[in-house]
Protein backbone atom coordinates (compact mmCIF):
# COMPACT_ATOMS: atom_id res chain seq x y z
CA UNK A 1 0.00 0.00 0.00
CA UNK A 2 2.81 2.37 0.91
CA UNK A 3 4.57 1.70 -2.39
CA UNK A 4 1.31 2.40 -4.23
CA UNK A 5 0.90 5.75 -2.41
CA UNK A 6 4.47 6.77 -3.25
CA UNK A 7 3.93 5.85 -6.89
CA UNK A 8 0.66 7.79 -7.02
CA UNK A 9 2.29 10.84 -5.46
CA UNK A 10 5.17 10.66 -7.93
CA UNK A 11 2.73 10.50 -10.85
CA UNK A 12 0.80 13.48 -9.47
CA UNK A 13 3.97 15.54 -9.06
CA UNK A 14 5.06 14.62 -12.57
CA UNK A 15 1.67 15.66 -13.94
CA UNK A 16 1.89 19.01 -12.18
CA UNK A 17 5.27 19.66 -13.70
CA UNK A 18 4.12 18.54 -17.12
CA UNK A 19 1.03 20.71 -17.24
CA UNK A 20 2.36 23.86 -15.64
CA UNK A 21 4.26 26.18 -17.91
CA UNK A 22 5.27 29.69 -18.82
CA UNK A 23 4.12 31.70 -21.81
CA UNK A 24 6.68 34.34 -22.75
CA UNK A 25 5.41 37.21 -24.91
CA UNK A 26 8.20 39.11 -26.66
CA UNK A 27 6.71 42.10 -28.42
CA UNK A 28 6.60 45.82 -28.96
CA UNK A 29 4.15 48.58 -27.98
CA UNK A 30 1.14 46.58 -29.17
CA UNK A 31 1.75 43.92 -26.53
CA UNK A 32 3.12 46.43 -24.02
CA UNK A 33 -0.29 48.17 -24.18
CA UNK A 34 1.15 51.59 -24.95
CA UNK A 35 -1.36 54.34 -24.11
CA UNK A 36 -3.27 52.04 -21.74
CA UNK A 37 -2.72 50.58 -18.32
CA UNK A 38 -0.75 47.34 -18.59
CA UNK A 39 -3.57 45.39 -16.97
CA UNK A 40 -5.89 46.46 -19.80
CA UNK A 41 -3.72 44.99 -22.56
CA UNK A 42 -4.37 41.77 -24.43
CA UNK A 43 -1.47 39.98 -22.72
CA UNK A 44 -3.01 40.49 -19.30
CA UNK A 45 -6.39 39.44 -20.70
CA UNK A 46 -4.69 36.22 -21.78
CA UNK A 47 -3.49 35.57 -18.24
CA UNK A 48 -7.00 36.20 -16.93
CA UNK A 49 -8.48 33.77 -19.45
CA UNK A 50 -6.03 31.05 -18.51
CA UNK A 51 -6.91 31.50 -14.85
CA UNK A 52 -10.65 31.37 -15.56
CA UNK A 53 -10.20 28.15 -17.49
CA UNK A 54 -8.17 26.61 -14.70
CA UNK A 55 -4.98 26.43 -16.75
CA UNK A 56 -1.82 26.74 -14.63
CA UNK A 57 0.26 28.71 -17.12
CA UNK A 58 2.01 31.90 -16.10
CA UNK A 59 2.24 34.67 -18.69
CA UNK A 60 5.38 36.80 -18.74
CA UNK A 61 5.07 40.00 -20.76
CA UNK A 62 8.54 40.96 -21.98
CA UNK A 63 7.28 43.50 -24.51
CA UNK A 64 8.93 46.90 -24.88
CA UNK A 65 7.47 49.85 -26.74
CA UNK A 66 9.49 50.72 -29.80
CA UNK A 67 11.31 47.41 -29.90
CA UNK A 68 12.40 45.92 -33.21
CA UNK A 69 13.15 42.36 -34.21
CA UNK A 70 16.86 43.10 -33.64
CA UNK A 71 16.11 44.33 -30.13
CA UNK A 72 14.00 41.29 -29.38
CA UNK A 73 16.71 38.98 -30.66
CA UNK A 74 19.29 40.68 -28.45
CA UNK A 75 17.08 40.31 -25.37
CA UNK A 76 15.82 36.79 -26.03
CA UNK A 77 18.68 34.64 -24.66
CA UNK A 78 18.46 36.33 -21.26
CA UNK A 79 14.67 36.01 -21.23
CA UNK A 80 14.80 32.32 -22.11
CA UNK A 81 17.33 31.63 -19.39
CA UNK A 82 15.39 33.58 -16.77
CA UNK A 83 11.88 32.26 -17.47
CA UNK A 84 12.39 28.89 -19.20
CA UNK A 85 9.12 29.21 -21.14
CA UNK A 86 7.17 26.39 -22.71
CA UNK A 87 5.75 28.76 -25.31
CA UNK A 88 7.24 31.91 -26.84
CA UNK A 89 4.87 34.34 -28.56
CA UNK A 90 6.70 36.61 -30.99
CA UNK A 91 4.94 39.91 -31.72
CA UNK A 92 7.68 41.87 -33.41
CA UNK A 93 8.37 43.41 -36.79
CA UNK A 94 5.97 46.33 -36.88
CA UNK A 95 8.67 48.84 -35.94
CA UNK A 96 11.04 47.30 -38.47
CA UNK A 97 8.47 48.04 -41.15
CA UNK A 98 7.61 51.52 -39.94
CA UNK A 99 11.30 52.37 -40.08
CA UNK A 100 11.66 50.97 -43.57
CA UNK A 101 14.20 48.35 -42.60
CA UNK A 102 15.01 45.57 -45.11
CA UNK A 103 12.52 42.68 -45.00
CA UNK A 104 15.43 40.25 -45.35
CA UNK A 105 16.84 41.50 -42.03
CA UNK A 106 13.47 41.03 -40.34
CA UNK A 107 13.27 37.50 -41.72
CA UNK A 108 16.74 36.68 -40.45
CA UNK A 109 16.00 38.03 -36.96
CA UNK A 110 12.68 36.18 -36.64
CA UNK A 111 14.29 32.95 -37.81
CA UNK A 112 17.05 33.33 -35.23
CA UNK A 113 14.50 33.95 -32.46
CA UNK A 114 12.59 30.83 -33.46
CA UNK A 115 15.75 28.74 -33.43
CA UNK A 116 16.80 30.07 -30.02
CA UNK A 117 13.35 29.43 -28.57
CA UNK A 118 13.21 25.89 -29.87
CA UNK A 119 16.73 25.17 -28.69
CA UNK A 120 15.56 26.09 -25.19
CA UNK A 121 12.67 23.61 -25.47
CA UNK A 122 9.88 26.10 -26.19
CA UNK A 123 7.22 26.08 -28.86
CA UNK A 124 6.73 29.27 -30.88
CA UNK A 125 3.70 31.27 -32.00
CA UNK A 126 4.39 33.99 -34.56
CA UNK A 127 2.01 36.95 -34.77
CA UNK A 128 2.05 38.40 -38.28
CA UNK A 129 1.91 42.12 -39.02
CA UNK A 130 1.02 44.31 -42.00
CA UNK A 131 1.85 47.90 -42.85
CA UNK A 132 -0.36 50.90 -43.71
CA UNK A 133 -0.92 51.52 -47.44
CA UNK A 134 1.25 54.64 -47.53
CA UNK A 135 4.42 52.54 -47.40
CA UNK A 136 4.08 51.46 -51.01
CA UNK A 137 2.62 48.26 -52.42
CA UNK A 138 5.94 46.55 -53.14
CA UNK A 139 7.36 47.07 -49.65
CA UNK A 140 4.05 46.18 -47.99
CA UNK A 141 3.87 42.87 -49.82
CA UNK A 142 7.51 42.02 -49.13
CA UNK A 143 7.02 42.83 -45.44
CA UNK A 144 3.90 40.67 -45.09
CA UNK A 145 5.54 37.82 -46.99
CA UNK A 146 8.32 37.63 -44.40
CA UNK A 147 5.96 36.22 -41.77
CA UNK A 148 4.46 33.64 -44.12
CA UNK A 149 7.89 32.54 -45.34
CA UNK A 150 9.39 32.25 -41.86
CA UNK A 151 6.39 30.27 -40.61
CA UNK A 152 6.57 27.89 -43.54
CA UNK A 153 10.34 27.42 -43.51
CA UNK A 154 10.46 26.77 -39.78
CA UNK A 155 7.09 24.99 -39.41
CA UNK A 156 5.87 27.58 -36.92
CA UNK A 157 2.26 28.32 -36.05
CA UNK A 158 1.31 31.69 -37.52
CA UNK A 159 -1.45 34.22 -36.95
CA UNK A 160 -1.35 35.84 -40.42
CA UNK A 161 -2.45 39.30 -39.28
CA UNK A 162 -2.58 39.90 -35.55
CA UNK A 163 -4.45 43.21 -35.97
CA UNK A 164 -7.22 41.69 -38.09
CA UNK A 165 -10.40 43.70 -37.47
CA UNK A 166 -8.41 46.30 -35.56
CA UNK A 167 -5.83 47.96 -37.80
CA UNK A 168 -7.39 50.79 -39.77
CA UNK A 169 -10.84 50.14 -38.31
CA UNK A 170 -12.59 53.31 -37.00
CA UNK A 171 -12.88 53.32 -33.22
CA UNK A 172 -10.49 50.42 -32.73
CA UNK A 173 -7.30 52.47 -32.77
CA UNK A 174 -6.01 55.20 -30.48
CA UNK A 175 -5.77 58.78 -31.74
CA UNK A 176 -2.29 58.15 -33.16
CA UNK A 177 -3.75 55.62 -35.59
CA UNK A 178 -0.97 53.16 -34.75
CA UNK A 179 -1.82 51.59 -31.41
CA UNK A 180 -4.96 49.56 -30.62
CA UNK A 181 -7.48 51.20 -28.31
CA UNK A 182 -8.89 49.70 -25.12
CA UNK A 183 -11.92 48.36 -26.97
CA UNK A 184 -9.63 46.45 -29.34
CA UNK A 185 -7.72 44.46 -26.70
CA UNK A 186 -10.26 41.61 -26.43
CA UNK A 187 -10.24 41.33 -30.24
CA UNK A 188 -6.46 40.97 -30.24
CA UNK A 189 -6.75 38.11 -27.79
CA UNK A 190 -9.43 36.49 -29.93
CA UNK A 191 -7.20 36.82 -32.98
CA UNK A 192 -4.39 34.95 -31.24
CA UNK A 193 -6.36 32.46 -29.17
CA UNK A 194 -7.33 29.86 -31.84
CA UNK A 195 -3.67 29.33 -32.70
CA UNK A 196 -2.35 29.84 -29.18
CA UNK A 197 -4.65 27.49 -27.27
CA UNK A 198 -3.52 24.25 -28.99
CA UNK A 199 0.10 25.07 -28.16
CA UNK A 200 -0.68 25.16 -24.45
Amino acid sequence: MRKWLVWTLALWLWAQGATAGTVLVVGDSISAALGLETRQGWVNLLQERLQRQGLPHRVVNASISGDTSAGGLARLPTLLAAHRPNLVVLELGGNDGLRGQPPAQLQQNLAAMIELSRASGAQVLLLGMRLPPNYGERYIQAFAQVFADVAQQHSVTLVPFFLEGVGGVPGMMQADGVHPALIAQPRLLENAWPKLEPLL
